[in-house]
């Protein structure tokens, strides 16, 4: 037989009681109110660097998406021969300027510079409005992004987009576009925070 000496157990086992009470009686006012402080603070640093971060997503999808749909307008162009346009249309047809609603992407049969669904043009494929109330500027009064069954770009319609998000332009970004037709992004050169073009010009929403 084991002989145990009850009053030795018991001393041994308050330890874990004296624990097991203390977890069951919960927080204490104090404990909560530095709980809630710590919460606070971690909150408010936290919040600021999602924000950037969300903001920072957003324009990147946004610049994503109108590479493509450039690219897809001068792809369309070369493999068919014909002209293709990407700009924002109204209802009657016509490019505007206003590059922050429905973008689309058109073969422009007839080159008159407008979408004919009475001519049988086709739409390829549209890009949904910016919202937010972000802007998108392309050059000065541009209406349109032309381009050539060579994939050059017609007239002048070269020049650079800038996607400026609301109350962020530190956070802009931009797609250069050549004659040529090819697409250069805009990117962080100079390692400052702020988008650059190829030629060390910093994506401005002035």
């Amino acid at each position: 037989m084991f002989n145990v000496n009850s009053s030795k157990l018991k001393k041994q086992q308050l330890p874990f009681i004296l624990y097991y009470l203390k977890i069951q009686r919960g927080f204490t006012l104090l404990e909560l109110m530095a709980t809630i402080a710590i919460i606070s603070i971690l909150t408010a640093i936290a919040l600021p660097n999602m924000n950037n971060l969300i903001v920072k997503m957003r324009v990147n999808d946004e610049i994503s998406m109108l590479y493509r749909l450039l690219l897809t307008a001068r792809n369309a162009a070369i493999n068919s021969g014909e002209r293709a346009i990407v700009c924002p249309l109204t209802s009657g047809g016509e490019c505007t300027t206003d590059w922050h609603k429905e973008l689309s992407v058109f073969i422009d049969s007839n080159n008159n510079r407008t979408f004919d669904i009475a001519n049988n043009e086709r739409l390829l494929v549209t890009k949904s409005a910016i919202k937010l109330k972000d802007k998108l500027i392309y050059g000065k009064g541009r209406t349109m992004v032309a381009y050539q069954p060579s994939g050059h770009l017609t007239g002048l319609s070269n020049g650079t987009f800038r996607y400026c998000p609301l109350a962020h332009e530190n956070k802009s970004r931009g797609i250069v576009i050549a004659r040529s037709g090819r697409l250069y992004a805009s990117s962080d050169i100079d390692n400052d925070g702020k988008d650059e073009t190829r030629s060390n010009k910093e994506i401005t929403c002035n």
